[in-house]
């Protein structure tokens, strides 16, 4: 995959026309796998007046997202190896499309909530997936793919978050939450495309080589504390990632700051963390991505105690800082599974269980934060928090060294 000019080093190899192709396809469904989630983030107040939601309930149109994702990242590679990568993938991009456009027309809670668990369904199976495709046909691109990867959720991120609360104020929230839709649309048939390419890296007997159907005995790493380790790096990452985009806008309107630079701030976050997920994935070449861990989570850190040092202050300071930090450290964490791992079944394994462990307690993030805003006030100590567990992936990063190293 991707061959390299003798003598020359390139950030981007020389792929074919239906590598770039995939290229492409990857990009277009990875930027329909956040709107569904980050819109809400704008779209909240309007929602909570329109359903006279709590913050509390309310965190749950983000919390159910985030539970699904790792929920559902266990079975998913069994529903690969069962009805195959493509049908499976062309399933799930349709489950979000309509779930995303059957939220807008919702007509009470109970309705928003059925369509939340759709849209989280369609995004946690497709995103459980591309740790095998990427393993498939990009082996030795596989830090830069997933750094693209990566990207592309961010890009689709900060396009919802940006456009969102303009959306709102020129069409309402229906509209607002229920265009992304669209992106569901140009995701299937791109993909649709790829499927109708001559024999090709996209072949379903190279992303998923005969016989590994049966393939039993190569599990879930259960007992490997690695793996372990990785799935907290990566729950700390997303619980800190979902709090932020949830709760970060309202957090500085209640500071006074007015709610069009508050969706600025929100939208500069998602801008940050989509430009240091490429940037990172672009320069970690090692296998011992050790260095890079750290720095992220330290910039992370940086970022949250400035954010409880000052509260409501120096937004355009803080926020970036912690974007950076959790942005790498995002395009990190969704390669160390392909690093540990020898063929795509088993990155699909590895995969699933890092985001079955990582989503699950990160759905707590939005949540928690909810509940501690609804006692306490305020966001202080939902914010001494998110330190906290920035902290943690400090404290985790010196220990992710993978096995192929030692």
């Amino acid at each position: 995959m991707g061959t390299k000019v003798a003598g020359k080093r390139h950030i981007f190899p020389h792929f074919s026309r239906i590598e770039w192709l995939l290229v492409m396809a990857i990009i277009l469904v990875a930027i329909d796998l956040r709107p569904g989630i980050v819109s809400m983030g704008p779209a909240m107040p309007s929602m909570i007046a329109a359903f006279s939601l709590s913050h509390t309930v309310a965190s749950l149109l983000t919390a159910i997202p985030d539970l699904l994702m790792g929920a559902l990242a266990l079975p998913t590679p069994w529903l690969v190896r069962r009805f195959g990568v493509h049908r499976v993938l062309l399933s799930a991009l349709l489950l979000l499309c309509l779930s995303t456009g059957l939220r807008a027309f919702a007509t009470d809670s109970l309705q928003l909530m059925l369509a939340t668990i759709g849209v989280g369904g369609g995004i946690a199976v497709a995103g459980a997936m591309f740790a095998g495709i990427v393993k498939a046909c990009f082996a030795r691109q596989a830090a830069l793919m997933m750094g693209i990867y990566a990207t592309a959720l961010s890009l689709g991120s900060a396009l919802s978050a940006g456009l969102t609360g303009w959306l709102l104020q020129v069409a309402g929230w229906r509209l607002a939450v229920g265009v992304w839709a669209l992106f569901g649309l140009s995701a299937m048939v791109i993909w649709y495309v790829v499927i109708r390419q001559p024999f090709s890296v996209l072949h379903p007997t190279h992303l998923l080589p005969a016989g590994s159907i049966n393939a039993g005995h190569v599990g879930l790493p259960l007992r490997n504390a690695k793996a372990w380790l990785l799935a907290i790096y990566f729950a700390c990452i997303n619980f800190l990632f979902y709090s932020l985009l949830t709760w970060t806008a309202d957090m500085y309107q209640e500071a006074g700051i007015s709610v069009t630079a508050a969706g600025a701030v929100l939208a500069g976050f998602t801008v940050f963390f989509m430009l240091a997920s490429l940037l990172v994935g672009m320069l970690s070449k090692k296998l011992d991505r050790r260095g890079w861990l750290f720095g992220c989570a330290m910039l992370s850190t940086i970022g949250l105690v400035g954010m409880v040092a000052t509260p409501g202050a120096w937004p355009w300071v803080w926020v970036p800082l912690s974007a950076c930090g959790l942005g790498g450290a995002f395009a990190l964490a969704m390669t160390l599974p392909l690093d540990y791992t020898h063929s795509p079944d088993e990155a699909n394994r590895w995969n699933a269980f890092v985001l079955t462990v990582g989503y699950l307690i990160a759905a707590s993030g939005p949540f928690l934060m909810g509940v501690i805003r609804d006692e306490s006030g305020n966001f202080v100590q939902a914010y001494q928090m998110l330190a906290g567990v920035s902290l943690l992936m400090v404290m985790i990063a010196p220990f992710l060294k993978p096995q192929k190293t030692d």
